[in-house]
């Protein structure tokens, strides 16, 4: 028999599963007008209608986290473990724009990037959901985030990269320059500016850390495999037949 909580605690999963489902189409949006915006050279602050709609992102952003924190049981707690998505739901470019300051073109562009990182939060927690089993869903996660990372770092490379490094003369190569990376094994295109030297080193550790993840997953499944057809010869009495 249903009670008052199980009520209270099914309309809460239901308002978090909507909300990080609406989070994702939203950080998708972000990608794509990103990616539009790079490929074509397009200046993102004279659109004022990507300013006012990624403004609205970042307000949703705020009420998903205002929201959560108000249904959390312990709220201190929650607070000091998701406090990064409260700094990456500010929307920094709607404030700079209206201060009127000024930075880089690579800093201004980088800034672009801020809201994603709570976009990547929903995408884990979506990706968990449509898996049969945590260790799957632990795997599909990782997997894809570094490959969004890999994008991501690719974009921006190739916008700081383009007119100064003669190795770099289109996204491909870019792109080419972010995968091998990722993996240490590197490539032929050296950065040349202070950000791709940054992109450089972050890819490069985030391989070194990402990878053994993959290795350890895959093993873990041959031992479980190795071990579901001891338990079945066991039962059948066939021990040590292969």
């Amino acid at each position: 028999m249903k009670t008052a909580l199980d009520d209270f605690v099914l309309r809460k999963k239901g308002i978090y599963g909507f909300l990080h489902i609406l989070i994702l189409l939203l950080s998708l949006f972000l990608v794509i007008s990103i990616s539009v915006d790079t490929f074509k050279g397009i200046s993102f602050y004279t659109q004022s209608v990507y300013m006012k709609v990624q403004l609205w992102i970042c307000i949703l952003f705020l009420f998903d986290f205002v929201l959560e924190f108000a249904l959390s049981k312990n709220k201190m707690y929650y607070f000091a473990t998701h406090f990064i998505f409260l700094l990456v739901a500010i929307p920094y470019q709607n404030i700079i724009t209206y201060m009127g300051w000024t930075f880089s073109p690579e800093t201004t562009y980088m800034i672009r990037f801020i809201p994603l990182v709570r976009g990547g939060y929903a995408l884990a927690i979506v990706v968990g959901w449509l898996t049969y089993n945590k260790a799957s869903g632990l795997f599909i996660s990782y997997l894809t985030m570094l490959l969004a990372t890999v994008y991501f770092a690719s974009l921006a490379f190739f916008v700081v990269e383009l007119k100064v490094n003669p190795l770099v003369k289109d996204y491909t190569d870019a792109l080419w320059w972010a995968f091998m990376d990722v993996t240490t094994v590197g490539s032929n295109i050296i950065a040349v500016t202070p950000v791709g030297r940054v992109l450089s080193v972050v890819l490069a550790a985030l391989g070194m850390m990402m990878f053994p993840i993959f290795t350890v997953y895959i093993t873990s499944i041959i031992e479980r495999r190795n071990k579901e057809k001891e338990e079945y010869y066991k039962s059948h009495g066939e021990v040590g037949k292969e």
